[in-house]
């Protein structure tokens, strides 16, 4: 196995905290995370006044889309041969376990007619319903078929309700020093600016908040020792090291816009804290060679399954929105940033036991 320099100062490490400076591409105003019933989240600390910028839950999604190429619906180059499963419907893709809220526990890949994913898994997990739980065998088999899931997060209820891995990488963005940046504006209605606003016409006048603050801060953890604690080969430890450090480098070097109104980037005039000290993250290229010659190591342990999912796609009956609420507020909804699967981070939760 090829000595890599950089994993040497995380040798004696249990976790990698990274503490990562940002600031607006442009001004000073930015748009953070929104949550239904509640708005923006502030809270009270012993340095004043804190806003969270970006989730957990959210963060988690961004990380792993850093892996994943829209256009070829497939793993990026540089990941290709990592384990994750495909859903084809009608012949034609339809998601995969590595753009699913909770990953390989997604109804599409367990829940549907086509059993036979289902039942490989659950032969492969042997009798973990009742009992001690097999940790190894439990991430062996989350290693061959959906490795995003020992960095991400799962929790296999639909196999057995207690099967549960927490995040091992896991991220926030905060913010200090924050106050209130109040507008707003008017959806205008030029051909019939008095029209009916719940049918969508008419001019609607509208709030809105942003924020402006002293600092905001990317927060990264990678959890080591839980890591080395999956018991897996040396081989595969390395791996899912080098892909927690992949996710982190892709998305600090990439695309932190994060909304419309909420585009970041690195503020390279403040150094990063970093603790185990004296480790530096490496650049991209580095990173891609790596974790490219780690998974032709591992190739043997991982596979890509395919699965189908011909069951009807039954929509919630909603109830109709009264008059009152269209049209009434906030245009930030379709920006708001409500978490795009907030709900994805329950099971990663509820595994560490948050």
């Amino acid at each position: 196995m090829p000595e890599l320099t950089f994993l040497k100062a995380l040798e004696e490490a249990n976790r990698l905290l990274l503490t990562v400076r940002l600031r607006p591409v442009q001004g000073d105003r930015f748009q953070p995370t929104g949550f239904p019933s509640l708005g923006a989240a502030t809270y009270q600390t012993k340095d004043g006044v804190k806003l969270l910028v970006e989730s957990a839950q959210s963060m988690a999604n961004r990380l792993e889309m850093t892996c994943w190429d829209d256009g070829a619906q497939a793993p990026v180059t540089a990941l290709q041969g990592i384990s994750h499963v495909t859903v084809n419907r009608r012949g034609v893709f339809l998601t995969d376990s590595m753009l699913e809220a909770h990953r390989i526990n997604s109804p599409y890949l367990l829940a549907g007619k086509d059993r036979a994913f289902f039942n490989k898994l659950k032969a492969d997990l042997g009798r973990l319903e009742e009992g001690p739980i097999d940790r190894k065998k439990l991430t062996e088999a989350l290693f061959r078929y959906d490795v995003s899931s020992l960095i991400h997060g799962v929790f296999l209820e639909k196999i057995a309700g207690r099967l549960r891995v927490a995040r091992s990488l896991s991220a926030f963005i905060e913010a200090v020093g924050v106050s209130v940046a109040a507008s707003g504006g008017v959806k205008n209605d030029h051909v019939n600016p008095s029209g009916v606003t719940k049918d969508g016409f008419g001019n609607v006048p509208f709030s809105r908040d942003e924020f402006v603050a002293k600092q905001i801060e990317c927060y990264f953890n990678l959890d080591l020792a839980q890591i080395r604690g999956y018991s897996l080969s040396e081989e595969a430890t390395e791996m899912l090291i080098l892909l927690g450090l992949y996710r982190i480098r892709k998305l600090l070097d990439g695309d932190l816009r994060l909304r419309t109104a909420c585009d970041l980037e690195v503020d390279d005039e403040v150094a990063d804290r970093v603790r185990p000290a004296g480790f530096a993250l490496p650049s991209l290229k580095e990173l891609e060679v790596a974790v490219r010659s780690a998974i032709d190591r591992c190739q043997g342990a991982m596979e890509h399954t395919t699965v189908t999912f011909e069951d009807e796609l039954k929509r919630e009956k909603k109830p109709k929105r009264d008059e009152k609420d269209i049209g009434s507020g906030d245009q930030n909804d379709d920006e708001s940033g409500e978490e795009s699967g907030e709900e994805s981070g329950d099971d990663a939760d509820d595994a560490s036991g948050s």
